[in-house]
Order: C-alpha cells, then sequence, then structure tokens
C-alpha cells in the first residue's frame, strides 16, 4: 500500500509541476507577445492604417518638448551630416560639409556659427581670418543668407516639418526594430517616397527616417529629454565683419 500510495504521489507532483509550467510558459508566451500579435503589449498604432500612423506620429513629436536628431540630410545637391538637440527656444549641435565641421547654437532668433581655422579659411580663400574667428562663436546677423540656410537647423518646428513628410500613398511596411525597440514602418510609394519607423512603445515617436530620392537618413532619440542652451559669454564672441559663408 505505501508503494502504491508513494507512486500517485509522485504522479500527482509530476502533474501539479507540468501544469505550473504549462501556464508559466503561457503567460511567458503572451508576454513576449507570442501570441501571435506583434503588436501585444504596445501602443496599438501598428493596427491603424498609414495615414493615421503618420498622423500620430508627427502629433507626437510636435508636443515632445525636445529631441536629438543626427544623420544625413542632402538639399541642393549638397550633404549635411547633423548631429542636434532641438527645443522650442533653441538648439546646439554640429554639422558637417564637405569635409568641414561647424557648430551651430541657436539662443531664441540669436544664431551663433562656431567653426575652426580650416572652415574659415576655407570661406575666405586665405588664412587671414584664422587668429580672429578660430574657435570663437560668430553672430549670425538675422539678415545674412547664413542666418536663413543655417537656422533651419536648429527649429525644431521647422526641421521636422519638412522632415515628416511621406511622398506618394502611405502604407505600412511590417513590424521592426530600432536599437531595441520595436517600430512598425510606414512608407510611401513602397519605399520610392521615403520611409519611417515609429515606436510601438510609449509614445509613438518616429525613431528612423529614410527620405525620398536618396536625401539622406536620419535617427531620433532623446524625445521629451529636456537641455539648456545659454548665449556665450562676449569675450567668446566676434563679428564676421562681412556676410558669413553658407557652404
Amino acid at each position: 500500500m505505501t508503494a502504491i500510495f508513494q507512486g500517485r504521489t509522485r504522479r500527482t507532483a509530476l502533474v501539479t509541476a507540468t501544469c505550473a509550467l504549462a501556464v508559466t510558459g503561457a503567460m511567458l508566451l503572451a508576454a513576449c507577445g507570442g501570441d501571435g500579435d506583434p503588436d501585444a503589449g504596445t501602443n496599438g498604432v501598428g493596427k491603424l492604417p498609414a495615414g493615421k500612423i503618420q498622423s500620430r506620429t508627427r502629433a507626437a513629436a510636435e508636443a515632445a518638448p525636445a529631441v536629438r536628431l543626427s544623420g544625413t540630410v542632402v538639399t541642393s545637391g549638397r550633404t549635411y551630416r547633423l548631429d542636434m538637440q532641438l527645443k522650442a527656444g533653441g538648439g546646439s549641435g554640429s554639422v558637417t560639409s564637405q569635409g568641414v565641421t561647424f557648430k551651430l547654437l541657436r539662443v531664441g532668433r540669436q544664431l551663433y556659427l562656431k567653426a575652426d581655422a580650416d572652415f574659415w579659411n576655407h570661406a575666405d580663400g586665405s588664412d587671414g581670418a584664422t587668429g580672429k574667428l578660430d574657435g570663437k562663436y560668430v553672430k549670425v546677423p538675422q539678415g545674412d543668407p547664413a542666418y536663413k540656410k543655417f537656422s533651419g537647423f536648429t527649429d525644431k518646428a521647422v526641421l521636422l516639418d519638412g522632415l515628416l513628410t511621406l511622398h506618394g500613398t502611405l502604407a505600412t511596411d511590417g513590424h521592426h526594430d530600432q536599437s531595441g525597440t520595436r517600430t512598425i514602418r510606414i512608407t510611401g510609394d513602397k519605399g520610392s517616397g521615403g520611409t519611417l519607423d515609429v515606436s510601438l512603445e510609449g509614445e509613438p515617436y518616429p525613431l528612423r527616417l529614410v527620405r525620398a530620392g536618396d536625401a539622406g537618413t536620419l535617427g531620433f532619440s532623446d524625445w521629451g529629454k529636456d537641455f539648456t542652451v545659454t548665449a556665450p559669454a562676449g569675450s567668446a564672441t566676434v563679428d564676421y565683419g562681412k556676410q558669413l559663408p553658407t557652404s
């Protein structure tokens, strides 16, 4: 009798353990989206039509107080590599074009440009400006053509409004991953009009943009992460004395 009782006890324990493992496995699968639903546990935008996804991501981007943007933008046949932090009150970061890097800083409506001797020598065609301008912040007058050209790189509203637009017929193009964050991809004209990866976690922020016509690829991060922009000290600024270069 003891042997029979022990055998039944072992079988009961085995069945109980098996059931527990099955329940745990099912819970893990559900948590990981293993139930076949790629939108399980997401913000739900992946289930929306492409047009609504674009509207939601633009609204989220506009509402965010700050963002970091990095990558390339091709405009007027020239490629600019950007690494910018942007907010409503200004922006700062670096721009590289034709192998030359310069920094931009905008505080309110005042724009400053800072570059090394190579930039100014290239602009002047001589080394006459090197000592005066090397490593200094140059105030860009609002009437200078350089202001219109470069201030857009520091303006969150202007830059995102121009970038977050796909061209042609919108469609979704599956679920993807950007640096560990699940995304839904939307396209314009099957990709020829650009592609945009939108976060499925938290707010539906845009995370990666491939612009139409090979016009650059940009990544977006640090959404909502605030930063400080302050005007440089007077001793660190200087007037260029003539029209600034825009190349």
